[in-house]
């Protein structure tokens, strides 16, 4: 039985408006992980609207309004986290009444598995749109809160012989397993905004890059004080970057915030001095708009684990990502992706090789890439 069929027996109509509820950072790769989610819905239920809330800490960051564009998502709106105790539960039953008046969704969807906050807003969702509500029964009497609900997620991993801890993004997939739908290999996914297909389409008269000339974009990243320690040690990272750079004498291009640009130069100090004119640091020049179409004009993509490495798989680009330790929650398995580990003068010839691997024919031509631009 399908999903489809599954729901409309149990449900009877089918949803026509999804509200899936989630909290997280606002961080770009931590929500667009869930964009395999979004698609496995949509080709679920093809004729729903998505709608997400994101209940974040980081109200205002420049991902939410980025997000709030995904071509899978019909609306999004964004709850502010850090209020006190007394200010919280109050704002969040406000919020709840006036969604379920503006989206009227039929089916409301809590992706977190612990924790009263979304499982209340679910509740009161369900009650005042007359929603389905779906979570996950991660522990004792939390599915009372849902129509229905899943098993825990060890349980779910144990079921399908996956690794646990869960990969990022199976994870929103134990919730929905309630509704009987399944991941299948469905990768992350992002289209390429408007703003990014313009300064792509500019990009390589701006800098007065030969049409044959093959792109390698390389993102340090990981500029903001937590995620500091994700950074590789800059030589390492460039005995890789030009090994790419060198096989067909390749641009390579820097992107990152601006207030990664001081790391950027760092490593520009690093390249040999012949190999600079074929080096452009883009740190702080590009939007995330843009970023999206300065990503797809690269043959290949070298990232710490940031936002732009979640992009750029996203987005179908050939992706090098490079971690300082294994952590396989972090790692996205797709076959235009290579996660490598990038911590000492061991790890080179490895990284190297999964580059050969990501481009089986002679290295970085650009008429075979991976995925077509």
């Amino acid at each position: 039985m399908t999903p489809t069929e599954n729901y409309q027996k149990r449900f009877g109509q089918l949803p026509q408006r999804i509200l899936m509820l989630k909290g997280h950072s606002a961080g770009i790769g931590d929500i667009l992980r869930s964009s395999a989610a979004w698609r496995a819905l949509k080709n679920a239920f093809p004729q729903s609207q998505l709608h997400l809330a994101l209940f974040t800490r980081d109200p205002g960051y420049a991902s939410l309004s980025f997000i709030s564009r995904h071509h899978l998502l019909h609306g999004a709106s964004f709850v502010d986290k850090k209020l006190g105790f007394l200010q919280h539960w109050p704002r969040l039953w406000a919020w709840a009444a006036e969604a379920a008046r503006k989206i009227k969704p039929d089916l409301v969807i809590d992706f977190e598995w612990a924790g009263l906050y979304s499982a209340f807003a679910a509740w009161r969702l369900g009650r005042a749109a007359g929603a389905v509500t779906a979570g996950i029964g991660e522990i004792p009497l939390r599915g009372m809160f849902y129509d229905v609900a899943s098993v825990a997620k060890a349980r779910f991993a144990r079921q399908r012989g996956l690794e646990f801890p869960l990969e990022y993004t199976n994870r929103d997939f134990v919730c929905l397993s309630a509704l009987g739908i399944e991941r299948q290999g469905l990768p992350i996914e992002l289209e390429e905004t408007a703003e990014g297909r313009t300064f792509r389409e500019s990009f390589r008269q701006r800098f007065q890059i030969p049409a044959e000339a093959a792109i390698v974009g390389v993102n340090i990243g990981c500029g903001t004080p937590d995620a500091v320690g994700k950074r590789p040690d800059l030589r390492l990272l460039r005995d890789v970057v030009q090994e790419a750079q060198g096989a067909r004498q390749a641009v390579v291009v820097l992107t990152g915030a601006s207030f990664e640009r001081d790391v950027n130069q760092k490593f520009a100090g690093l390249w040999p001095a012949e190999r600079r004119p074929l080096l452009f640091d883009l740190a702080g020049q590009t939007s995330l708009l843009q970023l999206s179409g300065l990503i797809r004009a690269c043959d290949l993509f070298i990232s710490t684990d940031s936002g732009p490495y979640h992009m750029a798989v996203a987005l179908g680009v050939p992706t090098l990502a490079l971690f300082r330790s294994a952590n396989r929650v972090h790692y996205h398995q797709a076959p235009w992706v290579r996660c490598v580990v990038l911590a000492k003068e061991e790890d080179v010839p490895p990284a190297i090789n999964a580059l050969a691997e990501l481009f089986p024919q002679p290295v970085f031509l650009t008429d075979t890439p991976a995925k077509t631009k």
